[in-house]
């Protein structure tokens, strides 16, 4: 992937990975970002007022297909989707009395919505140059956390479609990539991230040095340790990520 002279859609840009992608490619790039929330939307148009952004709960299908809409109308240039929009509860399943509708609220925001973009944005992201899409997962799809119980599920989802989608589009003129993230410090621990969690910062430097390589399948940090601990110790391995808060 080219780093430079691109139309780049990121979704849930407004905070974190997001956030920090919008402004390590601001400068050489056309930067488009959709969030739910108008107000950190607006915090960011006031830290980057280059960034064109869309108010739009991607789990709701309804605004999917009005910005989807939006996109094809007023950005026929896109060439690069970024999937990186996700949430998460850390709760216990069976003591929640809202799980389902946690479960639905992950499935369709972290799940359906990038398959959802996908299948309406490629034939956009092909006419242009370089089409590349980019989702975003976690090396919590080879060994999940007991406290995540959607997030894991909907992230190997994610794996997986991806997997296969890069196998059925192997002739066409798009590169399908998969970017797997370590713990990264975001707003997400709340101020109290695992020891082991690398920067935002570090995490989009490194993540955008790799996606100027060829790789499809992108390990990150620790990402590539738990996934050879876990074919060799998948017990240990889920012990240890498991005990992260811990330590």
């Amino acid at each position: 992937m080219n780093l430079k002279n691109n139309t780049i859609l990121i979704t849930g840009g407004s905070s974190g990975v997001g956030l920090e992608l919008c402004r390590q490619l601001i400068q050489d790039n056309t930067i488009i970002i959709c969030a739910r929330s108008l107000s950190k939307l607006n915090e960011v148009k006031k830290e980057l007022p280059e960034v064109e952004t869309y108010s739009c709960d991607l789990s709701k299908m309804e605004q999917r297909n009005q910005f989807l809409e939006w996109v094809k109308k007023e950005h026929s240039s896109l060439n690069v989707l970024i999937n990186n929009a996700a949430l998460v509860h850390k709760t216990n399943f069976m003591e929640t009395s809202e799980a389902l509708e946690m479960a639905e609220l992950e499935i369709n925001t972290n799940f359906l919505a990038p398959i959802h973009l996908t299948k309406e944005l490629v034939s956009v992201l092909q006419k242009n140059y370089r089409p590349t899409i980019v989702n975003i997962t976690t090396g919590l799809v080879y060994c999940p956390r007991a406290d995540y119980p959607f997030y894991n599920a909907t992230k190997a989802a994610l794996h997986s479609f991806t997997q296969v989608l890069r196998e059925q589009l192997k002739q066409e003129n798009i590169s399908i990539v998969e970017v797997l993230l370590p713990v990264v410090d975001t707003p997400w621990h709340k101020g109290n991230p695992p020891k082991i969690a690398i920067s935002t910062p570090v995490a989009v430097e490194k993540m955008l040095g790799e996606l100027q390589t060829a790789k499809t399948e992108i390990k990150l940090g620790a990402v590539k340790l738990l996934y050879w601990l876990h074919r060799i110790a998948p017990k240990f391995a889920f012990k240890k990520i498991n005990g992260l808060n811990k330590e």
